[in-house]
């Protein structure tokens, strides 16, 4: 069966790739994000269908691993919660793409004995679900303890951190840290287990609801991890709530017109089986291709922070590639009897 719009997604793709790696190679973008540049390279040279765009991305994801692996040879004395987790993630890719190092990850596990799951993901997993009390950084650079309404030091209103951000958040770092064997204060069953206090989930309410953004990617960050990032498919009986909450809300993406969102809608939805066929995959393919950059990126290219410019970009190209899915499964089989009961509970 003739794929659906093989060619103008393959162009579409090689040009997104490319802004990118641009990206990649510039040296102060590179510095700040360079950790999570090399798993985009990563995760598109293994699950990537098409044998070019795999070449690709394996070239420019192994040329920018000796680089940060130069530049990240030792952790600084005394990192803090945030150094650890960056240098995790950066190993992570690095040493897939080729660049090991092991006395890199002997460092990363005598840091993290020292750092606490509070530190980490600002709140314990392993005792309490994600709560709602946990302040953003203020404007004058206090963290303030939780709870707390004004800063402590220049009495500026706070904000709290959505609480399905702050999951996800805590999902990634865990799934991170168990992946490269480290440590870092609780396990991804630890924060997986809170799931259930997350549905039901919220709707848009005509883009008026903030819980409604963030509880979706709270749901394909869910996939990614239990999926290894698009190296296997999931049953659709094994996360109901999240395949239907995909299904009833692709819509959502375009009426708000975010590229970003539509990429994860796209590779999540196809995590569960839902092929080039199926209408909502080829609405959301038509979208992505009507709204790419002239640069060849997706997302707004008058904003000022790279992250915006690269991330809608990668997420638009796996929302149109091809995955050569290695079967169905858990990257953690032991967590199938989890979920199961998760469901049980919440029919």
């Amino acid at each position: 069966m003739r794929q659906f719009k093989t060619k103008e997604r393959e162009l579409a793709i090689k040009r997104g790739l490319e802004f990118i790696y641009q990206i990649a190679c510039d040296r102060e973008h590179f510095a700040e994000y360079g950790h999570d540049l090399l798993n985009c390279f990563y995760f598109i040279s293994t699950t990537s269908r098409d044998p070019a765009l795999r070449r690709t991305a394996r070239e420019m994801g192994r040329e920018r691993a000796r680089v940060w692996r130069q530049k990240h040879q030792r952790l600084p004395r005394r990192a803090d919660a945030e150094t650890v987790s960056i240098f995790i993630h950066g190993d992570y890719a690095a040493a897939r793409l080729g660049s090991r190092d092991p006395a890199l990850k002997g460092q990363l596990k005598e840091a993290a004995k020292r750092i606490t799951a509070q530190d980490y993901f600002w709140f314990d997993p392993t005792t309490e679900p994600p709560p709602s009390d946990v302040t953003e950084t203020c404007e004058c650079g206090v963290l303030n303890e939780r709870g707390r309404k004004t800063c402590c030091e220049c009495r500026r209103r706070l904000t709290f951190i959505n609480r399905y951000r702050l999951w996800y958040d805590a999902l990634i770092l865990a799934y991170n840290g168990e992946c490269v064997g480290v440590h870092i204060g609780a396990r991804f069953a630890d924060v997986l287990k809170w799931l259930p206090t997350l549905r039901p989930y919220p709707e848009s309410e005509k883009g008026e609801n903030e819980d409604f953004y963030h509880c979706l990617y709270a749901i394909t960050h869910i996939v990614y991890t239990l999926n290894h990032y698009s190296a296997f498919r999931l049953s659709p009986r094994w996360l109901p709530h999240e395949f239907a909450f995909l299904k009833a809300n692709l819509q959502e993406a375009v009426e708000t017109d975010d590229a970003e969102m539509m990429g994860e809608f796209l590779d999540s939805l196809k995590a569960f089986g839902l092929e080039d066929t199926h209408p909502l995959i080829r609405a959301g393919m038509d979208y992505l291709l009507s709204c790419q950059n002239e640069d060849g990126s997706w997302g707004d290219m008058k904003s000022e922070d790279i992250y915006q410019r690269y991330h809608p970009t990668w997420t638009a190209i796996d929302g149109l590639r091809e995955y050569a899915w290695r079967g169905q499964r858990l990257s953690f089989p032991r967590l199938q009897p989890m979920l199961q009961a998760m469901n049980k509970r919440q029919v």
